[in-house]
């Protein structure tokens, strides 16, 4: 089970306009993905990022059979929720936080904000879907309200079936989020510029 281990960035959340929640990929850490920020232009938000135990959010991949994954991708989404639940209690409005992630952190984003679909100031995935071994549409209810979001991909991606995206991205534009999706061929597991140019211009300069 996850503890809420939280390492944070940029400016104070008491000076702070807005927030980043930054999801760390398998064998990563919360320090490797803060340091993404330095590429991207959020010199005004406050950044946390939460540290996985062991370094992975749940053991098997996003696509297995829900309860393999239990209880920690319960867990892992309960650890997102506890971070919004506090900056809220600190005074922020949704549409103040933002999320971004990058593989298994990609996916727990996704399945977060899906889960709790409202008006955010945007949605970064870095190669990712939504979870389990097929979409489960019962778990997913709310109204982004027009959230915009970026998902970057590469066809093929050796964890991240692209059919998965596809199907993920027409799930949030039915939750009324602004959907970018870009499918880069053979880019590989990794975050490239254009993607950085990309989350930049429809997300953090908005």
């Amino acid at each position: 089970m996850h503890t809420k281990d939280l390492v944070t960035a940029g400016r104070k959340l008491t000076e702070a306009k807005k927030v980043l929640i930054m999801m760390h990929g398998r064998g990563g850490t919360a320090e490797n993905i803060l340091s993404l920020a330095q590429h991207l232009e959020v010199d005004e938000f406050a950044l946390i990022a939460p540290q996985a135990t062991s370094n992975t959010w749940y053991p098997y991949s996003f696509m297995a059979p829900l309860q393999q994954n239990e209880p920690w991708l319960s867990s892992a989404l309960q650890v997102v929720g506890e971070v919004v639940n506090d900056l809220i209690a600190q005074g922020f409005t949704e549409k103040q936080l933002y999320f971004l992630g990058f593989s298994q952190g990609a996916c727990l984003t996704l399945e977060y904000v899906t889960r709790n679909a409202t008006h955010y100031g945007g949605v970064v995935a870095f190669t990712g879907g939504l979870i389990g071994d097929k979409i489960y549409p019962q778990h997913y209810q709310g109204d982004f309200k027009n959230t915009p979001v970026f998902i970057g991909t590469s066809d093929p991606d050796m964890h991240v079936p692209v059919e998965r995206v596809y199907a993920t991205t027409n799930i949030l534009k039915d939750m009324k989020a602004d959907v970018t999706e870009n499918v880069y061929a053979n880019m590989g597991h990794t975050i490239t510029q254009d993607e950085i140019d990309k989350a930049n211009s429809l997300i953090f300069n908005k």
